[in-house]
Parts: C-alpha cells; sequence; structure tokens
C-alpha cells in the first residue's frame, strides 16, 4: 500500500502537527496574522508606501466607523426587538383579560346550572313522595282524558319555556311521539315530567362543568403567555445594549397550571 504521506515536504508536515497539538502555539499564530492585516493594507496600495502614518490613520478610521455602523445597527434592531415584545406583553394581557372574563361567565353558567339540577331533584323528590299515595282507579271520561292530555301539554310546555326540558319534548308530546301517555293520573304525569327533568337538567351541568373546565385552562395559558411576555419585555427594555435576539425567534411554551374544582364539581362527581 502506498504511503500517504509519500512526496509531501516533511517541513509542512511537522508544523501542522505542531499548531494541531499545541493550542498556544495556533494561537499565536492566529494573533501575529491579525497584527498583519493591517499592516498589509497599508503596504497594499502605492500611496501607504509614501505615506505610511497616514495609510494607518485612514485603515483606523475606516475600521472605527464599521464597528459604529455595527454598534448603531446592532442597537436598532435591539431597540425594535424591545418594542415588539412590549407591544405583544399589551397585547396578550388584553388577550389574558378576555378569556378571564369568559371563564368568570361559565362559572356563573356552571353555578346556575347547579342550582337548577339541584331544584329539579327536589321536584322530582316531592313527586316520588307523592306518588307513593295510590292513584284512585276509577274509570275516566273521555272529557277527563282531554282535560289530562292538556294538562301534559299545559306542564311540558311550561317546564320547556323555563329551561327545565328542551323544547322539542313538547313537540314530541303533541305528535304523540316519545313515552309521554296523555291518559295517565296529573300525579303520575308530574312525577314523569319531573324525572325528565332532573335528568335533562344533570345532563346540562355536566356540559357546563365540562366548559368551564375548558374555559379555566384556556384561561391559565393566556396568563402564563402574558406573564411570560411581560418579563421578557422587562428585561428586554432595561438592558437593551446587553441582550439581542431577533423578532422572529421568540419561542414561548407556557407551563399548564391545574384548578382547585368550585366545591358543586366536587359534588355532583
Amino acid at each position: 500500500m502506498a504511503d500517504p504521506t509519500h512526496g509531501q515536504d516533511p517541513s509542512r508536515m511537522d508544523v501542522a502537527q505542531i499548531l494541531l497539538q499545541e493550542p498556544a502555539v495556533l494561537a499565536i499564530w492566529i494573533i501575529l496574522i491579525a497584527l498583519t492585516g493591517p499592516a498589509l493594507a497599508v503596504l497594499a496600495s502605492p500611496e501607504g508606501v509614501r505615506r505610511p502614518g497616514q495609510a494607518l490613520r485612514h485603515t483606523a478610521e475606516t475600521l472605527r466607523g464599521y464597528h459604529t455602523h455595527h454598534h448603531r445597527r446592532q442597537t436598532a434592531d435591539t431597540t425594535r426587538y424591545a418594542q415588539e415584545i412590549t407591544a405583544a406583553a399589551h397585547h396578550a394581557t388584553a388577550t389574558a383579560q378576555r378569556w378571564h372574563q369568559h371563564w368568570q361567565q361559565t362559572q356563573h353558567n356552571l353555578d346556575n346550572a347547579w342550582q337548577a339540577w339541584q331544584d329539579a331533584d327536589a321536584r322530582l323528590a316531592r313527586s316520588r313522595a307523592a306518588a307513593a299515595f295510590p292513584v284512585p282507579q276509577t274509570a275516566a271520561t273521555p272529557a277527563q282524558y282531554a282535560e289530562r292530555e292538556r294538562f301534559l301539554h299545559r306542564t311540558l310546555l311550561a317546564a320547556a319555556r323555563n329551561g327545565q326540558l328542551p323544547i322539542n319534548t313538547v313537540a314530541d308530546a303533541l305528535t304523540g311521539r316519545g313515552d309521554w301517555d296523555p291518559r295517565l293520573h296529573p300525579a303520575e304525569q308530574e312525577l314523569q315530567i319531573h324525572r325528565a327533568a332532573a335528568a335533562y337538567l344533570a345532563q346540562r351541568y355536566q356540559q357546563a362543568a365540562a366548559a368551564e373546565r375548558l374555559a379555566w385552562h384556556d384561561t391559565q395559558l393566556a396568563a402564563a403567555t402574558r406573564d411570560s411576555l411581560r418579563t421578557e419585555a422587562a428585561t428586554t427594555t432595561q438592558a437593551p445594549d446587553t441582550r439581542h435576539q431577533p423578532a422572529g425567534t421568540l419561542a414561548h411554551h407556557p407551563a399548564k397550571t391545574a384548578k382547585t374544582l368550585p366545591a358543586h364539581v366536587t359534588r355532583a362527581a
């Protein structure tokens, strides 16, 4: 097999090995190259050979101008980034406030749904207690059956208007659909209506509880985003010359915060 080092200059190999094995030598080498850069720039032009002092001053002024321009540009970028972060923090504050108001509304709806459910359970309990007494088993006349049917329709319509039953329940009773029997005694009809209302309002409460939990979760995320942007804006505004980050690199992953459920949620569980 041919030697890969065959035909290469041994002196070049020695220099390369020294630079790789001795970091201090490599550092000195780089410093020397950096120091000879301005001298080479001066000697590269005939004017620099004739007037080296003036050429060196011109080179130094050019370097200072470059650094000044770079510093101004970096300061402008940092200031623009601070303005963008401040505007984002204001927007996040308004968003968090809207989510908080939305959560308060869902909490109010949850309290109302809980109370409606409890009232329906109380009515159902009273109807069950009344149903413990036997209903007189007498033959009803056609007029009495007609009155029972009207009683069923009136009671269902009133429950639907009060939000205790869905409106399609009335339509089912009017068209003879569902489990509604207009021939039953009014006491038995009330028991059936109160049982359906309690089940319907229990379902409404579960839906309100789910909406409240979702609104609370979104409110916590909005608050975490607001706090993070506020902190970033305060830090950027206090030290604009020591921190710089392009405006498009902002990323935020707010931590999720658990909420202690209201007492009525615990009771419902």
